[in-house]
């Protein structure tokens, strides 16, 4: 029986071994990481420096573009590395960090949507305790709050996920150190403890999922009790954009982790993981930027460029 502790790297999947399509995923993750940073550092940038957008909800904005550059810089950097060097390893510390932070951004995402959320049933539903409830004080407190939570939670996470013993070699089924392909190599009678976290942590998840459906329920009413037209349209728009982020983000998730686990690997398996850590924290910045009229405004005067002129 192999120990966990006689294991000094792990092989990752590959997306081919054909080096010209090698070549090809290097140059295509390349410039979906670039349009990460550069949609959320933009973002970033103008919450920070337009005054105008100093408000809760863009105090999380900023906060949500922290993670999505954290979310992809845990995965894609080292995938390209491996495709334009022709090597599959990742040393056994390097698969714990990537546990650890993939858990940690994963986690602080949920977190932080479901805090916009309530952020938008303050605002929508009792608009007339907003600034009271949602004072600066608050909002950082939240922030700070969620971030020290999820980063207790990884830590124990990712102790529990490598204290298993290994028994099915070093060969992890996907192209980054996904928990579900490490606890395929664990012994069978090693692995219940990190199972038993894992139903916890859908557990919690499921309530904040719950949270979510009744703000937005509630919201809904609120809006439909709306008399005006443009003001059922104004209080829509400021929801419509984290509405399509957290439902995308909760497709995704769902969807590669509730399908079955395949005994070996699969294309599906790569396009479904690509899926949930590259699409998300790609579209995010685009879906803002887009439906946003101040974020476009204010994008309008930092950079000039025509892309962000009233259609």
């Amino acid at each position: 029986m192999s120990n966990q502790t006689y294991i000094t790297e792990f092989l990752l999947l590959g997306f081919s071994d054909i080096r010209e399509l090698q070549i090809l995923h290097f140059v295509v993750f390349l410039v979906l990481y670039l349009a990460v940073l550069t949609g959320n550092l933009l973002i970033i940038i103008v919450i920070a420096l337009d005054h105008h957008l100093h408000s809760p909800m863009y105090f999380f904005l900023m906060n949500l573009s922290i993670l999505d550059l954290g979310t992809i810089s845990v995965t894609i950097p080292k995938s390209m590395a491996n495709s334009l060097m022709n090597t599959r390893s990742i040393s056994y510390s390097g698969c714990v960090a990537q546990v650890f932070f993939l858990v940690f951004f994963a986690v602080a995402n949920f977190a932080l949507l479901t805090i916009m959320a309530y952020d938008r049933y303050i605002a929508i539903c009792k608009p007339l305790h907003y600034e009271t409830i949602m004072n600066r004080r608050a909002c950082v407190q939240m922030a700070t709050s969620a971030w020290i939570i999820v980063t207790v939670y990884s830590s124990l996470h990712t102790r529990n996920t490598f204290a298993i013993s290994f028994c099915g070699g070093n060969m992890v089924d996907q192209f980054f150190c996904e928990i579900p392909q490490l606890l395929k190599l664990a012994c069978s009678d090693t692995y219940l403890g990190e199972v038993e976290v894992l139903i916890l942590s859908a557990c919690l998840g499921l309530s904040c999922f719950v949270f979510l459906i009744v703000s937005y329920t509630q919201i809904l009413q609120t809006v439909l009790r709306i008399p005006s037209e443009q003001g059922r349209h104004k209080a829509l728009s400021t929801c419509l954009p984290h509405l399509i982020v957290v439902s995308l983000f909760v497709s995704t998730g769902i969807f590669a982790y509730l399908k079955p686990t395949s005994s070996s690997p699969s294309g599906l398996d790569l396009m479904v993981a690509v899926l949930y850590s590259v699409l998300p924290p790609v579209m995010n910045p685009i879906i803002y930027s887009m439906r946003n009229k101040e974020i476009k405004a204010s994008l309008r005067k930092l950079t000039g460029w025509r892309l962000f002129t009233k259609n």
